[in-house]
């Protein structure tokens, strides 16, 4: 049997600006990766997802 992988990670969310013109709110997305103890920043969701998918085809 193989022996069971698992990846954690928390997310955390962090509104960094607001466009006055637009409202739309610019975020810090702090990404820690709970196995390796590795906390890495983002400013986008999509680079979060591609981030924790990477870390899981990797491990």
């Amino acid at each position: 049997m193989d022996s069971l992988q698992i990846a954690s990670f928390v997310v955390r969310f962090q509104l960094a600006a607001v466009e006055k013109e637009t409202g739309k709110k610019q975020w810090r997305i702090k990404v820690t990766h709970v196995q390796e103890e590795r906390e890495t920043l983002f400013d986008s969701i999509e680079e979060v997802t591609a981030f924790m998918k990477s870390m899981v085809e990797d491990s």
